[in-house]
């Protein structure tokens, strides 16, 4: 990768795997429904903007359909059990599991698009499986049903993901990146509005609070998805998915400095396992 590219990865994985950290401080005290939301409308706004700017919208009335679509698979739902896993379990566990997402991908598809599963992938599959196994049952926390939902919730979070990449993949092949990640914001903030509505808080938040949520809106999510249509342009889709094994460390460290989450074995070598199996999958040419 060139310089620029390299700066643009290791700060987005710094961007995405901060946001665990801002959905671990906001949702607890706002409430999941209502972060997810002003994290979708903000950035959705916030893009909009940016897209006017540079006159390039997307065609919400002609396709608003697909952005609904895609809005539900690829934001609404992974952010709403994603956040659900951060309170249940810690930031850098949920992390950790989210970065599922290519294994998932791959099994959707192979069912959907049918993509073919060669024995390089079957065998990262396999010690993906193992290495969730060993997180979540070795993992600091004591298990727990708590602690056993959190786990399933980042899971299906992540398969919602690998949906979200195949559909786009399908739907999306042709289209500008900023107009996807505009739209797709913008139909996700269409479906939150009514949990926006009726989740408004009596009082107002306290100004850490407020920062975490503008934070996780703005830096982490319109700002991260710039960075990444810019790397996928500049240094093509397959470099760009490496940020995968960036996330996970950068939300170890942030959730161990600033939230004093415990570190065990377990979590160290389940996340190994994972980035492994997600290397084998990723890594495969067919």
């Amino acid at each position: 990768m060139k310089p620029i590219d390299l700066a643009r990865l290791f700060l987005l994985a710094a961007l995405w795997g901060g946001s665990y950290l801002f959905i671990r401080v906001a949702a607890p005290v706002l409430g999941i429904f209502l972060t997810m939301s002003l994290r979708v409308l903000l950035a959705a706004s916030a893009l909009s903007l940016y897209g006017a700017f540079i006159q390039q919208l997307p065609n919400f009335r002609k396709r608003w359909r697909a952005y609904l679509l895609l809005g539900l698979l690829n934001n609404v739902i992974p952010f709403i059990l994603i956040a659900v896993a951060v309170v249940n379990l810690n930031a850098s566990i949920a992390a950790t599991l989210n970065a599922t997402t290519p294994l998932f991908t791959a099994i959707v598809a192979a069912l959907w698009i049918k993509e073919p599963l060669n024995w390089q992938k079957v065998v990262g599959l396999l010690l993906g499986i193992s290495g969730v196994a060993i997180l979540v049952g070795w993992s600091p926390l004591l298990l727990s049903p708590s602690v056993i939902l959190g786990g399933i919730f980042a899971l299906v979070a992540a398969f919602s993901y690998g949906i979200a990449a195949v559909y786009a993949r399908r739907t999306f092949l042709n289209n500008k990146p900023t107009d996807t990640a505009t739209g797709q914001l913008i139909g996700s903030s269409v479906l939150l509005l009514p949990a926006l509505l009726i989740s408004a808080p009596s009082t107002i938040p306290s100004a850490a609070i407020i920062l975490a949520v503008v934070a996780l809106a703005l830096a982490c999510t319109s700002l991260a998805y710039l960075l990444y249509f810019q790397l996928i342009s500049s240094a093509g889709a397959t470099r760009a998915a490496t940020v995968t094994f960036l996330i996970p460390a950068f939300s170890i460290l942030f959730g161990k400095v600033f939230l004093a989450e415990p570190i065990n074995s377990g979590l160290i070598i389940g996340l190994i396992m994972i980035l492994l199996s997600v290397w084998l999958v990723t890594a495969s040419k067919s």
